[in-house]
């Protein structure tokens, strides 16, 4: 790397220089490695999507842009109805396990977009038979779960990929590049928000019990967890609200906003959390609005971080985050706001700038998830350039309204809606969505500020990162060994709804400390004949 980048080695404490780790023809070219499921990148993959209406719908029809879809899972096949018709000749199961029994041999790898409870009972199935999988996010509801799926990763050597998608998004990689690059300083703060949700919040008694329909197979949609009555009130979306079965907002929207504080912050384990406030507190699903503070120790260089999450956020509430200083600013910016006419974007990239070193072999330091207790995650080997399409829209100074996912309209330097926003010791710094947009703040130093050198390689897609890395190539940028680890702390998040004081937390151990009660909402209770262990 240029000695005059403007980056200090610190930033590269976890990564390495990877030219040749890969064989020429991609791990596919190489007999012994065949053996462990990779495929030539010129053969198709055989997949097997389980999950197929909603987003998991969604990753199916991506997935079968480029590869074969052989076998698509639903336990309701009227939520499925139209990708089963989308893919009539293909055969259609409501059993995952049925179908990872007879079709395993022809199987190599499984999209799952599911309710979260399921996650790990599915991944891990589909992992123990050698299946590389992608899994949707947040990838588990409890921090057990989170390394349990980690740790069987590297036992059964398969590629994963958690659906955070805003992950492989270019503005997430430069506001890294950003932060690394010293211009806001040391980021001793941060924060990020969601809008409120659309499930149920704050319920003090279950639903009623209802006819199960025709299309649904009730007990097997329950899996693992406790047996219930049906409700409408569950699906098919709204078990996200409910703690038994989904992580309300926090893997709804957390999961993406909360990216890229955890991809420039290098985030690892906490060793606190702790609910600050809440109302529409309930023991059966999330609270109508809450804001909760997690501590992360240094990291390298990089000094101790106190990371809040504002669940729920709106700009009339009075007790929204009010970023130091902006009184007159428009917080987020616009989605892909490094466009402009000019193909650059306000504050663009200065043509002189030295590529990165390695050839485009530089190891992502999105990698650095150091676990405590010497869990160190594994380094995530970076992805050669992507030749991506043009980035629409133009935000930067001229930018006055920002309309947030749920419509609402911002007030002047509040945080509400989707986004983040890092408090550095020499300036802040905002991020929107799933990181599809960063600028500096004030507006008046974005549209003065040349973007630092590219550092990190750019994906060509986050389903074609992953299908990549199928075949043999770099581990995707959403590896689990990248982000099983960040789950693993947006799950203690949600157990500090549930149990009040500050909570510390026991990386290497995976408990609290402190807390007998918490520790109960670590790893769930399966019912009988589905216990999960590696």
């Amino acid at each position: 790397m240029p000695s005059n980048s403007g980056f200090s080695r610190r930033h590269f404490f976890y990564g390495a220089l990877l030219a040749g780790a890969v064989p020429a023809g991609g791990y596919g070219s190489v007999p012994a490695l065949r053996a462990l499921g990779y495929k030539p990148f010129y053969d198709k993959l055989n997949v097997a999507s389980i999950g197929c209406g909603g987003q998991g719908g969604a990753d199916l029809v991506d997935a079968a842009r480029t590869e074969n879809i052989v076998a698509i899972c639903d336990v309701d096949s009227a939520r499925a109805a139209e990708n089963f018709k989308r893919f009539e000749k293909v055969t259609k199961y409501k059993d995952f396990r049925v179908m990872l029994d007879k079709e395993g041999k022809n199987i190599d790898a499984c999209t799952m977009g599911i309710p979260d409870f399921m996650h790990a009972t599915v991944a891990l199935a589909c992992m123990e038979r050698g299946k590389h999988v992608y899994v949707e996010k947040p990838l588990t509801r409890t921090p057990w779960e989170a390394r349990l799926l980690q740790d069987a990763a590297v036992k059964y050597k398969v590629a994963t990929q958690m659906g955070n998608q805003g992950f492989s998004h270019e503005a997430i990689r430069v506001a890294a590049e950003i932060v690394w690059s010293g211009a806001i300083g040391d980021v001793t703060e941060a924060h990020f928000s969601t809008s409120p949700g659309t499930h149920p919040t704050a319920l003090q008694a279950l639903p009623p019990a209802e006819p199960v329909p025709a299309t649904l197979d009730w007990d097997l949609w329950q899996g693992g967890a406790a047996p219930r009555p049906f409700s409408t009130d569950y699906v098919p979306y709204n078990w996200r609200g409910f703690y038994d079965f989904g992580t309300g907002q926090i893997g709804n929207w957390a999961t993406h906003t909360a990216g890229p504080i955890q991809f420039a912050l290098m985030l690892g384990a906490p060793t606190s959390v702790e609910c600050v406030s809440q109302e529409g507190q309930s023991s059966i699903t999330f609270p109508n609005k809450a804001i909760i503070r997690l501590d992360f120790p240094a990291r390298g260089e990089m000094p101790a971080v106190k990371v809040f999450y504002h669940d729920s956020s709106r700009s009339e509430d009075p007790t929204s985050y009010h970023v130091p200083g902006m009184e007159n600013e428009t917080i987020l910016p616009r989605s892909n706001n490094l466009a402009s006419e000019k193909g650059r974007g306000a504050g663009g990239r200065g043509a002189a700038a030295p590529a990165a070193a390695g050839g485009g072999r530089l190891a992502a330091v999105v990698a650095a998830n150091a676990m405590a207790g010497g869990r160190a995650a594994a380094p995530a080997p970076a992805r050669p350039p992507a030749q991506p399409g043009p980035l629409v829209g133009a935000g930067g100074p001229g930018v006055k309204v920002f309309i947030t996912s749920r419509g609402e309209p911002p007030k002047p330097g509040i945080l509400s809606g989707n986004g983040a926003v890092f408090v550095g010791t020499k300036g802040i710094m905002a991020t929107v969505e799933r990181g599809e947009g960063v600028w500096l703040l004030p507006a008046a130093r974005w549209r003065d500020y040349a973007l630092p050198p590219e550092v990190l390689t750019r994906s060509p897609g986050h389903m074609a990162d992953w299908v990549r890395a199928c075949k043999g190539g770099d581990p995707s940028c959403s590896d689990f060994s990248v982000t099983a680890p960040y789950a693993e702390w947006l799950a203690l998040a949600a157990i500090a709804f549930r149990v009040p004081g500050k909570l510390e937390w026991d990386s290497k151990n995976v408990r609290f400390t402190n807390s007998a009660e918490g520790n109960k909402w670590v790893k769930p209770v399966f019912r009988k004949g589905w216990e999960l262990k590696l």
